[in-house]
């Protein structure tokens, strides 16, 4: 049984932080060591952590990158496998930690990503990008270096000789997985870990999310690019795919407004954050800004060998 650390990324989430520690120690596979990666909170946020067997490890806001605070937890880290999660993520099942794990048997995996769902704030559109995303099938030995920090674990050994990027804006997570494909090693999503991931967002935070996730791509991609014809093409195309799913779905009306919203938003901040032409790995290209299409996404409905996590229970196994 490989030892594993778990890092968390946290800025003011002092509404999202105890659940998921909660979550975490229901969990059917104990970590053993849980290090929280705090970059300047001015809420409860490190008051609820320290409720919790954790450590506590801090960064200057004016320092802050995804990757170097990463790489502040990956080094406080003493587990064999280190699982990362967002602050503001939560696990579905009792065997979240067990079933993200079990890749790494195969001694050349090094990063495994989980399913992630929305709850009742999750915009629509936001939904089909995750459906999008996070199939409701895993693969073990994906073809492609796509993952999420928000949910995954990685081997540390593997880190040790390949530290994130601290200069990167965003896709830290993609970049630290394409120089693992790239040295033989593989990578696996794992369908039945799943989280729920609660994003609320003004329109404003979409578009630098997006903005900043486009200047990353076109640095790790150097002929990365999205002209504006392209955007504005990718952007309706978006929105009709969403129309389509929500009148299915039966709820249009609730999110006439929003789909066009959030879909300008993204597509926005990406040329913003492009602002040049260029030819894009397909694969990639296709997972990040193509519509989800006109498929209705298949649902799991169960996690076989997981219980669901009862929160409104304050108990702690």
């Amino acid at each position: 049984m490989n030892t594993t650390s778990i890092v968390i990324r946290c800025y003011n989430e002092e509404q999202h932080i105890g659940r998921l520690l909660t979550g975490l120690l229901r969990q059917s596979k104990k970590p053993d060591q849980i290090v929280v990666v705090d970059s300047g909170s001015t809420d409860a946020t490190l008051s609820i952590a320290s409720r919790f067997p954790v450590e506590i490890h801090t960064i200057e806001p004016e320092e802050f990158s995804f990757g170097r605070s990463l790489n502040i937890g990956c080094r406080a880290a003493t587990g064999e496998l280190i699982a990362i999660v967002s602050a503001h993520v939560f696990p579905l099942y009792d065997n979240w930690l067990a079933e993200l794990t079990a890749p790494f048997a195969h001694d050349d995996m090094a990063l495994t990503y989980g399913r992630q769902e929305g709850d009742q704030r999750t915009k629509y559109s936001e939904r089909q990008i995750m459906a999008r995303w996070f199939p409701s099938q895993s693969e073990l030995r994906q073809s492609h270096p796509f993952a999420n920090n928000a949910n995954a674990a990685i081997r540390r050994s593997v880190w040790n000789d390949q530290p994130y990027d601290e200069e990167l804006t965003g896709l830290e997570d993609l970049d630290w997985a394409q120089r693992a494909m790239s040295r033989g090693y593989a990578i696996s999503y794992v369908a039945s870990a799943p989280v729920v991931h609660a994003h609320d967002e003004s329109w404003g935070q979409l578009v630098n999310r997006y903005r900043r996730e486009a200047i990353a791509h076109r640095r790790i991609y150097h002929e990365q690019g999205m002209s504006v014809v392209a955007a504005v093409r990718l952007a309706i195309a978006n929105m009709a795919s969403d129309y389509w799913h929500a009148a299915r779905d039966g709820v249009l009306t609730s999110n006439l407004a929003s789909i066009p919203a959030f879909r300008t938003a993204q597509f926005w901040g990406t040329y913003q954050g492009f602002r040049r032409t260029g030819a894009a790995p397909a694969a990639l290209r296709e997972r990040f800004y193509y519509p989800h299409g006109i498929r209705r996404p298949q649902r799991p409905t169960t996690n076989p060998g997981g219980r669901p996590i009862d929160y409104d229970n304050p108990h702690v196994d």
